[in-house]
């Protein structure tokens, strides 16, 4: 069985800033006021972590609903053909419509588990979430959903080449043996 931990980040939405001010023939940095735009689009990035590999799958999409975590649990049955698919996900009304359990039934290999209310921090989805919106996200401008949507498949071929098996919880930290041998040689 495949175990799949799944989840919706959003909305991102469609920023521009202006560039950096720069300094005037005087020395001293112009002074403008910031200028913050969002435009009208919104996109939802869907997301799948393979918890085995550490491999994920990314779906954009403009809003959340039933039909779009249809079209995202598709694309998680065909990134894993073999064997049963176990996906780990909240307890959104889109998850569990009736849509989606109709959707459901016609493919018996996915098998939706649902975490309790309040515990998002047992989803692994969550800090893969963290990692992928250092890389996609942070510090970017976006000038619409297309952009979006390259930033996310780029940034989860990047982390997918890096992939490793996700383990729940902390390293153990690592054993101190500089500082003991250093205290026995006094």
């Amino acid at each position: 069985m495949t175990v799949v931990a799944a989840d919706e980040l959003g909305p991102v939405v469609p920023r521009t800033f202006d560039p950096a001010p720069g300094w005037t023939p005087d020395g001293r940095r112009v002074k403008t006021p910031l200028v913050y735009s969002r435009g009208p689009e919104k996109t939802w990035v869907y997301g799948g972590l393979r918890i085995a590999d550490g491999h994920a799958v990314t779906m954009c999409a403009s809003s959340r609903n039933s039909a779009d975590w249809q079209r995202f649990l598709a694309l998680l049955e065909k990134a894993n053909p073999d064997g049963m698919i176990a996906v780990i996900t909240d307890n959104l009304s889109s998850h569990n419509s009736v849509s989606t359990r109709e959707w459901l039934t016609g493919h018996p290999r996915i098998q939706q588990v649902f975490i309790p209310k309040g515990a998002c921090w047992l989803n692994l989805q969550e800090a893969w979430w963290r990692i992928f919106r250092r890389q996609a996200l942070a510090g970017q401008t976006f000038a619409g959903p297309d952009e979006i949507a390259y930033a996310t498949a780029v940034a989860t071929a990047q982390l997918n080449a890096r992939a490793r098996p996700w383990i729940w919880g902390r390293p153990a930290p690592e054993p101190r043996r500089s500082r003991r041998r250093f205290i026995y040689l006094l």
